[in-house]
């Protein structure tokens, strides 16, 4: 059976195999992209306090993760969620586990109060964007960036 819950800093490393796999796909995605080794992304997310992960787990196996930020919202005084990253193993698309995981998200958010859910994503991560299409409303803003590192290119 499929559980959705928090991963809390302690497991975080529990993460890197599928870390470096979301990163694979991301350097294809991102062409000139040079993203981190799995285990120095998860070391940086067991260090880091205000980041908040969800998991889709069947026993000890993780299927998918969810990163996410709970934030100021000053427009409306109050708070908002900001989806990171969403990724599901490639064994196990199809399942629904992504919307899953954007249900508890929502879930999560009403029971903080957050005004809304917000993400980006990539143009050329067509999957991700047909789905975003049936579930979520597509906003009138713009996704700026300025690049500090170009190592860290996106």
């Amino acid at each position: 059976m499929t559980t959705i819950h928090p991963l809390p800093p302690a497991e975080r490393h529990r993460l890197a195999a599928l870390l470096e796999t979301y990163a694979g796909e991301m350097r294809d995605t991102l062409a000139g992209s040079r993203p981190a080794p799995g285990p120095q992304a998860a070391a940086l997310l067991a260090a880091d306090p205000r980041t908040e992960i969800l998991v889709a787990t069947e026993g000890d196996d993780i299927l998918a993760f969810a990163i996410f930020f709970d934030l100021p919202e000053v427009v409306f005084a109050r708070r908002c969620g900001a989806l990171d990253d969403l990724f599901v193993r490639p064994d196990q698309r199809g399942r629904g586990l992504a919307r899953a995981l954007i249900a508890a998200l929502c879930d999560l958010g009403r029971a903080r109060a957050w005004s809304h859910l917000r993400w980006i994503v990539p143009e050329a991560d067509k999957g991700a964007i047909a789905l975003y299409d049936r579930i979520a409303e597509h906003t009138d803003w713009r996704s700026y960036v300025i690049r500090l590192d170009p190592d860290a290119s996106l």
